[in-house]
């Protein structure tokens, strides 16, 4: 049987410090966050945010476990969930899913972040029955080496009495701990990603827990911060750090690096969130002007809550016949406000100015 090689810690740990450079950058990560959670108030409909983001979160995630899968991919299965896509853009597809799961059954448990919730996730993720790991033997390599890197517990009580420690943690209360919740969050997916409790899909879920403990925090209202693009982007400080706090046990760099990230995550996302704002905007002054028949706020909420939308999508939400959906998704298309395109024998309608949007942050990137 392995040995694993990190005491984990108990929470919190005792040797994790607010200091002065981890208040300032504390204040920076709020401030941005502040913003971001007024200006996603100002969208007419949460559920395109939430729906939108977590399209492109999912995209993100997966990347960092080499899973990619194309933009145009991601939003044809979203689009066509009943058709076969490829194996990547499949798993994508059950990291929204997740994602999604976890947000509805924290808000029907008032804001709590169970582990019962983090299993389901892992299920609708993975595609299985399973829990956590229950049988010896899971060790993490260098995926270039293929040098052992960490052992993380491997008795199957331990990493049940570690997650039933870490569910409490997460679902303290504020008054009960002199922590800020973004320190919490940092320790509490050093402290997921170190159980590693699963025997697949910890990082992912580990990030899905990010923005969900944001959310249960009251420092978001929906769940649109993610992290993912951040560390892909600095993909061998995250596990170096990781790693740090492992060898040395000195909490301050990692806790900077996820401040760092928050920080420059919430900036992108305002200026995502805006970029929607405006093109809904224009897309609703276009309605109103070149078709005052077919305009409503539901018909603009559809084409911004499916960058690919259906004629199915627009019976649904907007309570009409088929013939009377066709008859505006073809208008639409016609004046240019769409793009008209076939899939074998259905037809789906693009918003190219909103995978624009999505295409040029990628290409920023």
């Amino acid at each position: 049987m392995l040995k694993p090689s990190y005491d984990v810690p108990n929470l919190p740990p005792a040797t994790v410090v607010e200091t002065a450079a981890i208040l300032k950058a504390l204040a920076r990560a709020h401030r941005y966050l502040a913003e971001l959670k007024g200006r996603a108030a100002t969208i007419p409909n949460q559920g395109i945010l939430i729906d939108t983001l977590s399209l492109q979160e999912a995209k993100a995630s997966s990347e960092i476990e080499n899973i990619v899968t194309t933009q145009d991919e991601l939003f044809q299965i979203n689009a066509f969930p009943e058709n076969p896509g490829s194996p990547a853009a499949k798993e994508v597809a059950r990291y929204r899913d997740a994602l999604r799961h976890g947000f509805s059954e924290q808000h029907r448990l008032g804001g709590l972040l169970t582990n019962n919730m983090i299993i389901a996730m892992f299920r609708i993720l993975k595609g299985t029955d399973g829990s956590f790991r229950a049988t010896p033997g899971t060790a993490l390599k260098n995926e270039g080496t293929g040098d052992l890197v960490y052992v993380p517990p491997q008795d199957a009580n331990a990493v049940r009495d570690l997650m039933t420690a870490l569910e409490r943690f997460i679902n303290l209360e504020d008054e009960e701990n002199d922590l800020d919740p973004l320190t919490r969050m940092a320790i509490i997916h050093h402290q997921f990603e170190s159980i590693h409790p699963f025997p697949d899909g910890n990082g992912r879920l580990g990030r899905i827990i990010n923005v969900l403990f944001l959310t249960r925090c009251g420092l978001l209202d929906i769940p649109i911060l993610y992290l993912s693009r951040f560390i892909t982007q600095n993909k061998a400080d995250y596990y170096r750090l990781l790693q740090a706090v492992r060898d040395t046990g000195e909490w301050e760099p990692w806790l900077l690096y996820m401040l760092r990230g928050v920080e420059k995550t919430a900036i992108e996302t305002l200026r995502l969130v805006e970029g929607i704002r405006t093109l809904m905007a224009d897309t609703k002054r276009r309605l109103r002007e070149e078709h005052p028949k077919l305009y409503s706020q539901d018909l603009l909420n559809n084409l911004f809550r499916h960058p690919y939308t259906r004629i199915e999508f627009v019976q649904q939400e907007l309570n009409v016949s088929r013939p009377t959906a066709t008859k505006y998704l073809d208008e639409l298309a016609e004046s240019g406000l769409l793009l008209k395109h076939r899939a074998g024998r259905n037809n789906y309608y693009i918003n190219q100015p909103l995978v624009g949007l999505f295409a040029e942050r990628e290409a920023t990137e």
